[in-house]
């Protein structure tokens, strides 16, 4: 197979993955003739983020779609009839310096099948982004799927040459992770993402005690001592919509999964229908909204102090499903309306979060105006707010809410749009 046929096969089968943005590595380039690319600046096949917040481009593959595990929801399973491919280490490294030179990308997302074993597989995988840095000077970005069941000694060194390291939790839960991947264990893959997490937190530790060196002693010194391990952290992926677990369910294990491993994502694939499979999977793909809004109540995880139960909770009248006609944070305010209205010029900067139209950059942006006036409704706009969705929901200087709409039983109805046709990704 040429090398071509084995790009588009592998490239092809790398699309499931959904785990490839990432951000918050270090800073390096090839200014001054040493090394090769850089993490910061790019354009091109599958885009991620630089350190410096602007979106890169990583070339996205697999090492092989061979692989020993049957996973149902895979479709590069054992059992599956797809055409296979395999890249030699040589290759995917050759690829990658090529594509870089030709400035098609920035930086190299690599998974892998499983072949032969778990610690074949992943030193294949770490004899890559070896000898990217080692060999070759390489300094662009490197986000490596780890293989939860390898070694600590792999899963160690890996992290000493790829920025970023991931590893999928899979299933929101264990028994359908023991029901459809039973070759994976789900208490290795918890080991394995608390070992990144010790290494990760044994890297900052170190560069924090580096700064604090060249602080105290106005020197920098002639060698860089630092212990630097996957300076980008570490993220997983979870497919949703493939067992009967409820999007309360899916939010607890991410919140758990945030606060125990420090995970820098959690990422949500809808599950795809795919050939000849088993008949315990669904026949048809859950609605793409349902991984959007997951991704919006992650958001109010992360960063608008949310709790679970907050959003979703598994015996509510949906049953632990968030509402698709409406995004998360609408539906919590619909739900919770005594808490409305909130005053724009005097509300703090967490009430002003919970307002549906208002981000964190527009919550910013209020705080900041309102030092110099009394904010009016006719203002809003002005700090970039979505006029209409705030309008049933806060107070402003010249103006007070439709009590009438607010605590309509229909509130939500002004909200929802005409629905579309939703397209499928593949």
């Amino acid at each position: 197979m040429n090398l071509q046929t084995k790009l588009s096969v592998l490239a092809d089968a790398a699309k499931y993955d959904a785990s490839c943005a990432s951000s918050g590595s270090v800073k390096r380039n090839s200014v001054g003739g040493k090394g090769v690319g850089s993490t910061s600046g790019g354009m091109g096949i599958c885009h991620s983020y630089a350190p410096d917040g602007r979106c890169i481009s990583l070339l996205k593959i697999l090492l092989t779609n061979f692989c020993i595990y049957e996973c149902s929801y895979c479709v590069n399973r054992a059992s599956s009839s797809v055409k296979r491919a395999r890249f030699s280490v040589d290759e995917v490294v050759n690829l990658t310096l090529d594509f870089y030179k030709r400035n098609y990308i920035e930086g190299l997302f690599l998974s892998s099948g499983i072949i032969q074993s778990s610690d074949y597989t992943m030193e294949q995988l770490v004899n890559v982004a070896r000898t990217l840095r080692k060999v070759h000077d390489f300094r662009g970005y490197i986000h490596l799927k780890t293989i939860p069941d390898a070694s600590p000694e792999l899963l160690q060194e890996a992290g000493l040459y790829a920025d970023r390291l991931s590893i999928n939790i899979e299933l929101p839960s264990k028994q359908a992770l023991t029901l459809y991947a039973p070759e994976k264990n789900p208490a290795t893959i918890h080991r394995s993402m608390g070992q990144l997490r010790h290494h990760i937190d044994e890297s900052k530790e170190s560069r924090q005690q580096a700064s604090k060196i060249i602080s105290s002693t106005k020197r920098k010194p002639s060698k860089p001592s630092r212990f630097i391990y996957s300076p980008a952290g570490q993220s997983t992926q979870m497919i949703v919509g493939a067992d009967a677990s409820s999007d309360s369910k899916i939010l607890t294990l991410s919140n758990y999964l945030y606060g125990k491993y420090q995970m820098r994502r959690v990422y949500y694939s809808a599950f795809s229908p795919i050939p000849d499979a088993a008949q315990m999977l669904p026949a048809k793909a859950p609605p793409l909204v349902r991984e959007h809004r997951l991704y919006q109540a992650d958001w109010l995880l992360r960063f608008y102090g949310f709790t679970v139960d907050e959003i979703s909770q598994p015996n509510d009248e949906r049953g632990g499903m968030l509402d698709l006609d409406i995004d998360p944070k609408l539906s919590w305010a619909i739900r919770n309306r005594d808490f409305f209205p909130v005053n724009i010029n005097r509300a703090p900067k967490e009430a002003l979060l919970r307002v549906p139209g208002i981000g964190a950059i527009g919550a910013k942006k209020v705080m900041q105006s309102r030092q110099f006036r009394r904010l009016r409704f006719g203002d809003l706009a002005k700090c970039g707010l979505s006029v209409k969705k705030v309008a049933p929901f806060i107070e402003a200087a010249d103006y007070s809410p439709d009590a009438r709409l607010l605590e309509s039983e229909h509130l939500k109805t002004h909200f929802v749009e005409r629905s579309s046709p939703q397209m499928a990704l593949f």
